[in-house]
């Protein structure tokens, strides 16, 4: 196993079991304990784990562990394709979620782009990209989320205004809208697209037809919803039928 596979394999690992000791780990994957002890300090440096006496915790939450290892050539098509539609000197919103935040991986280049943001994932792209101008909202931090929410969240985004408004959902549809698991997420989604000239879904195939918990916004308040190409051929014609703007990538 390559060094990159096995860090990947640990990451996995600690997620689904956070109490593993190193010698555990050396076991299953058949290297020393030094090799592992390597391994987790390198993840650490990375911000990928934290050291715990004997072992390591995951940084992230499960939840968002287990989203980011799910459609991942879908997600990065998705967030190069909205990345194009930023020019320079743009001021737009990114919502928190693991599909949108991929866009500031591919806005480098761009120049003067003023991101209004309530992800604490889209942080180390901002360290590398010093063109990037990124003012994160306050708030509560919610850990399943990797985002700013809550009532000061929602006061924070009411002083601005942008030219494009990109959002994530859990689910997607004709019936119940753009919806979000978690009613502090859908409220920080609503209130991004109540403050934007445009709003833009960045959702892979896997939400459509699925219903979250709360609304974000109806489906007929996107300007523009960018999918993969895995989406339905029947489904992508019944949403342009209903005056939807589709992109698939």
């Amino acid at each position: 196993m390559k060094t990159i596979e096995r860090r990947k394999k640990i990451v996995e690992l600690l997620s689904d079991n956070n109490d593993l000791p190193v010698t555990k780990i050396s076991k299953l994957l058949e290297v020393s304990v030094v090799t592992i002890r390597n391994d987790l300090n390198s993840l650490a440096d990375e911000g990928l784990i934290v050291r715990t006496h004997g072992g390591a915790l995951p940084a992230f939450h499960k939840n968002i562990l287990d989203r980011q290892k799910s459609m991942v050539e879908e997600k990065n098509r998705i967030a190069k394709a909205a990345a194009q539609l930023v020019n320079d000197g743009d001021k737009i919103m990114i919502i928190a979620g693991t599909t949108a935040v991929l866009m500031a991986k591919y806005l480098l280049g761009k120049r003067d782009v003023h991101i209004i943001t309530n992800s604490t994932l889209i942080l180390p792209y901002a360290r590398v990209n010093p063109s990037l101008h990124v003012t994160v909202v306050g708030g509560e931090f919610k850990s399943s989320a990797e985002g700013i929410v809550g009532a000061l969240a929602l006061k924070n985004l009411e002083q601005f205004h942008v030219q494009t408004a990109f959002l994530g959902a859990d689910g997607f549809s004709l019936k119940t809208g753009v919806t979000a698991d978690l009613l502090e997420t859908a409220e920080v989604g609503r209130k991004m697209a109540e403050n934007s000239g445009k709003r833009v879904l960045l959702a892979d195939s896997s939400k459509y037809g699925k219903a979250g918990f709360a609304l974000i916004v109806p489906i007929n308040r996107m300007d523009l919803i960018i999918t993969d190409n895995k989406l339905a051929k029947k489904e992508m014609e019944l949403l342009k039928e209903n005056g939807l703007s589709i992109m698939t990538v």
